[in-house]
């Protein structure tokens, strides 16, 4: 067990707390929280690549990690009603098809590899980024309405420009396409 390991296993483990933490309306706590995870996955990810104990183990954890704190996040922010339904519902989508696609080409015998694509990459600090805006909002009694639209519609159109760029690689792949 690495050190980089333990450190995604904590944000793991933060996970049900932040989810508490907004359900209880707990803001300044969930805000923290939420910035210790993500400082907690740059740190992992600056040891493991500076002092080489990167393991096939951190690979696997680290983007579950990763997401079981956004997509709860997004789950819990439209269970209390502070993001529309909607935006959650795409969110996990994503993911979820992103996973049955995995698990369908592993089935089929016909293994995929998912790397992250730039649009991913991009989708990813968008939907970091506004799950940051909206709770350092509630934090701090901030008003950001004129942002939030905005954002909103980035991190949807990010979301939604990923999966097509996901969905198209893995239809490329099963039917045997070269890739473009």
């Amino acid at each position: 067990m690495t050190i980089p390991n333990l450190i995604t296993i904590f944000r793991l483990v933060l996970v049900p707390v932040v989810i508490v933490t907004i359900m209880q309306g707990r803001w300044p706590l969930a805000f923290v929280l939420f910035v210790v995870a993500g400082v907690s996955d740059g740190v992992d990810g600056f040891i493991a690549k500076r002092f080489d104990m990167r393991s096939e183990f951190g690979a696997y954890i680290d983007p579950l990690a990763d997401k079981a704190l956004l997509v709860s996040i997004y789950v819990m922010l439209a269970v209390v009603g502070v993001l529309p339904s909607w935006l959650a519902i795409l969110v996990v989508s994503r993911d979820l098809m992103i996973v049955a696609a995995v698990l369908l080409s592993w089935i089929m015998a016909r293994p995929v590899k998912i790397r992250p694509l730039m649009i991913s990459k991009l989708n990813t600090a968008a939907q970091i980024g506004f799950a940051a805006l909206v709770l350092a909002a509630k934090a701090f009694g901030v008003d950001t309405a004129p942002f939030d639209f905005v954002a909103m519609l980035a991190v949807a159109g990010l979301t939604v420009a990923s999966t097509g760029a996901y969905l198209a690689g893995w239809l490329r792949h099963m039917t045997g396409e070269p890739a473009r």
